[in-house]
């Protein structure tokens, strides 16, 4: 039996590549002789970095400005031609406390200096995985790390952040790097938000990056008004679904570069050749730390079992928490689940050892699945 063991990160307690060994030992428990193949998946945000990797990337790394200034040194990949940046690793909360400060200062230029690291490699094509951002900044930020200039109305230049954008006036785009124009962004999103109002960046992520609610009304109104001056420079109108992603960070690339927005999970599984791996599988087997309503919205492992359905591959799940019904899951062709608290004593030892609990979550699962054939 050739068996694709392909899951998504267990955010908090396993990376999708520790999910998949864990995994696979659960199977190798159940059956032995299995020809197994592992490809972490991702739904372009936290994990692209590393579903690349693992399908052949090579790491790079390069010293850029955090959200709030201070260097770290950020992670990104290249596959052949293609350079793929997570703009987490640059301007993620991961790099913050989360504050009203840092709500309204954090910026996107260390992600502007990945594309620039990106375009000296000379890549061709750049996939940005958004998500986990700390900044609400409309992509200024990245935009000014490849040399664009914004001045407000009396020709100050404007710094770094979201909030200075309520005083834009103008983007100088003179000095902009012409490699930019040579190449194609391919920006992953998966969600629909759009840059501004009351499903846009601010409103409706603002919270977690520390913005209370009036902070929230303010960085809303300069995302607006951001909107209005990218439209003045370049024609482009950039209040569009997914634009909100990332605290507004497509938005400056959707005016000032050839980029578009593409769903995630599709865009992922095209880098890493997920399609030839389902080629001639006989089961797949996926996770994510929850399986819960938000799962059937472009999420990775439902995305895959989607596809293994189509091809009449049955499926297998396995999450640190299930939520959704038999049923529900089977209209995605997963014929099998368990719940890694199925088969943990506790929640706290659950967390402590997911490795274990979802080896053998697996292994509950796959004899069931085996015990129905």
């Amino acid at each position: 039996m050739k068996i694709l063991i392909a899951p998504d990160k267990f955010k908090g307690t396993l990376t999708a590549l520790e999910a998949a060994e864990a995994m696979a030992h659960g199977v190798r428990d159940v059956l032995p002789d299995a020809d197994i193949r592992t490809q972490p998946i991702a739904d372009g945000g936290e994990g692209t970095l590393e579903a690349v990797l693992a399908a052949g990337g090579i790491r790079q790394e390069t010293t850029v400005r955090g959200p709030l200034d201070s260097m770290i040194t950020a992670p990104w990949a290249l596959l052949g031609s293609t350079a793929v940046i997570e703009t987490a690793r640059a301007s993620g909360l991961e790099h913050i406390t989360p504050s009203a400060a840092s709500a309204g200062a954090a910026h996107s230029y260390g992600s502007g200096e990945l594309i620039r690291a990106a375009l000296d490699a000379g890549a061709t094509d750049i996939v940005l995985g958004v998500g986990g951002s700390a900044m609400t900044d409309g992509g200024s930020g990245a935009l000014y790390a490849l040399g664009a200039r914004a001045y407000d109305d009396d020709d100050a230049e404007l710094g770094l952040g979201g909030l200075v954008l309520s005083r834009a006036a103008r983007v100088d785009v003179a000095g902009l790097d012409p490699r930019l124009a040579g190449v194609t962004l391919r920006i992953a999103v998966d969600v629909q938000n759009p840059l501004h109002g009351p499903e846009g960046a601010a409103h409706v992520f603002g919270e977690q990056k520390g913005a209370g609610a009036a902070l929230r009304t303010e960085l809303d109104a300069a995302l607006k008004n951001w909107a209005r001056v990218l439209l003045d420079a370049a024609g482009v109108q950039v209040q569009q679904p997914g634009a909100g992603a990332a605290g507004g960070f497509p938005a400056a690339f959707l005016a000032f570069a050839d980029a578009a927005l593409e769903p995630g999970f599709a865009l992922v599984a095209d880098l890493t050749g997920l399609e030839s791996e389902l080629a001639d599988a006989d089961l797949v087997i996926t996770g994510e730390g929850s399986l819960d309503a938000q799962s059937e919205f472009g999420k990775a492992p439902l995305g895959l079992a989607d596809v293994a359905h189509q091809r009449g591959i049955p499926v297998i799940a396995v999450a640190g928490r299930i939520s959704l019904t038999a049923e529900r899951l089977g209209a995605h062709g997963v014929v099998a689940s368990c719940a890694l608290g199925e088969v943990a004593p506790s929640l706290e030892e659950c967390l402590a050892n997911a490795g274990l609990y979802a080896r053998r979550a697996v292994e509950r699962a796959l004899r069931a699945h085996l015990g129905d054939h």
